[in-house]
């Protein structure tokens, strides 16, 4: 099976967020299962930054409606992934990834590259797995143009971050990518009167997925959907969840080189103790005895941060210690910075992303919270897991498929902690719930610890799923 990746980030060579690490984990599970893949990237500054010995294979011009745009084709091969790299100055080569406000140009002039990058190369794939809105008028673009060379191409459409739609203005069909303005007329690609690459992508897929089983029933419903789930509703039969997976070779106790300790299942105690008494010993904190709380994440709304901070003040009452790692809305890190003035001795914050650090902070914790107020999937609970930190979660999207909530009744499959509402006297309890446990109830804290190490969360579960997807439609 051939097997082409349409997307606009992905690892080692980019990365703003899990997007990235699902097309390269995905791709890469894929060839251990015998399949050929390609991921065609925009050739961003911060690869060439890089220094990556790029194959240089050829210049080829792209028509953009009525521009002629260039692009100069590079080639490099990394864990048995072919990745083509597309070359435009005007339009990749900037400061940032996105945020601007030709991102809808820039990724059109990327969707017709594609289609013309595996034509060139004589890649005839058998399905193009497009992510998110970046690449969702590649399909429409090959149907609607009648690009012979993908005649019995099926393609799949993923949706990772519902937010984001694509909406372009209607006169783009013409401009941009020299389709009829009757595609927005009929309704095929017309969303919230804009032009949504997000829907074209929906409308034109042979499967449609998203990154976890619970998500994918909230984006059929009005309140969880941001809109989709009147698309998504007509899609329904062929729409299914596939939870997300992480890399179990950079995500491993045993034998991660930035910790201070190996460990497995097995001797997780004293792994786990000499882990947490380096994370506590970098940020001057005491108090090895009593839970110590993490996060992290992107310091954003919608991870919860408000929910954090109450249950933070309350667990410090207490005594207990709390490290947070993350960037993002300035007047969260403040509060962030607040939370340390005023309990010196038991917080330590780590304002950026230190990989170190984060590898670190995931072995020593005991707790790791994640209280999202949407999740589709989230891969900082998994990690958790896979270090034997319980994630204390709100229960949505993936949160909800990933964390099974201890209770009395179900110690021996339990492995975090979960609450429903989005609320602070919710996070409260459920964290003192756990520091609870974690004082008076070893055994069964021991015991939901292991639960987490021996949890499944790796890409080859998911894998296999998605291979299964796709041998469904050829």
């Amino acid at each position: 099976m051939k097997i082409a990746m349409a997307c606009s980030e992905a690892n080692p060579f980019v990365k703003t967020g899990g997007l990235a690490d699902v097309t390269y984990a995905l791709s890469k599970e894929l060839v251990n299962l015998g399949e050929e893949v390609v991921i065609v990237l925009p050739l961003y500054n911060q690869i060439k930054a890089k220094g990556l010995p790029l194959h240089y294979e050829c210049y080829m011009n792209i028509e953009m409606s009525w521009r002629n745009e260039g692009a100069n084709i590079y080639s490099l091969e990394r864990d048995g992934i072919k990745y083509f790299f597309i070359e435009n100055r005007h339009y990749f080569e900037r400061e940032a990834i996105y945020g601007y406000d030709d991102d809808g140009e820039r990724f059109a002039y990327y969707c017709i590259a594609f289609t013309r990058v595996l034509e060139a190369f004589n890649f005839k794939p058998d399905i193009i797995h497009a992510h998110d809105w970046q690449p969702g008028m590649v399909f429409c673009y090959i149907r609607e143009k009648h690009l012979h060379f993908y005649d019995n191409t099926k393609f799949v459409m993923s949706i990772h971050n519902p937010a984001f739609q694509g909406m372009l203005d209607r006169s783009a069909l013409g401009d941009l990518f020299a389709l009829p303005e009757y595609l927005y007329d009929n309704g095929t690609l017309r969303f919230m009167d804009k032009v949504s690459t997000l829907k074209a992508g929906i409308v034109y897929a042979n499967k449609v997925t998203t990154v976890s089983p619970n998500h994918r029933n909230e984006l059929l419903t009005p309140e969880g959907s941001m809109g989709l789930n009147n698309i998504l509703i007509y899609r329904e039969w062929d729409f299914c969840g596939i939870l997300n997976g992480i890399d179990y070779n950079e995500f491993n106790p045993e034998t991660d080189t930035l910790i201070a300790k190996n460990f497995n299942a097995n001797n997780f105690v004293s792994g786990k103790k000499e882990n947490k008494k380096a994370i506590l010993g970098h940020f001057g904190l005491q108090n090895e005895d009593l839970p110590l709380y993490s996060l992290v994440s992107r310091v954003t709304w919608q991870k919860g941060m408000s929910l954090v901070f109450a249950a933070a003040r309350s667990l410090l009452d207490r005594g207990a210690n709390i490290i947070l790692l993350g960037s993002g809305e300035y007047q969260l890190e403040q509060e962030m910075e607040q939370l340390r003035r005023d309990y010196p001795e038991h917080v330590g914050i780590y304002i950026g992303y230190n990989n170190e650090l984060a590898h670190l902070i995931y072995a020593g914790s005991d707790f790791f919270m994640m209280p999202s107020l949407f999740e589709p999937c989230g891969l900082g609970q998994m990690i958790a897991q896979r270090y034997g930190t319980l994630p204390i979660v709100r229960r949505t999207g993936g949160l909800k498929d990933s964390v099974i909530n201890y209770d009395t009744y179900n110690v021996d499959r339990s492995n975090g902690y979960g609450f429903d509402n989005f609320s602070e006297f919710d996070m409260i309890q459920t964290c003192h719930f756990a520091y609870d446990i974690y004082l008076w109830d070893n055994k069964s804290h021991r015991r939901l610890v292991k639960n987490a190490l021996l949890t499944d969360n790796s890409w080859q579960k998911s894998g296999n799923s998605y291979h299964e997807l796709y041998k469904s439609i050829l």
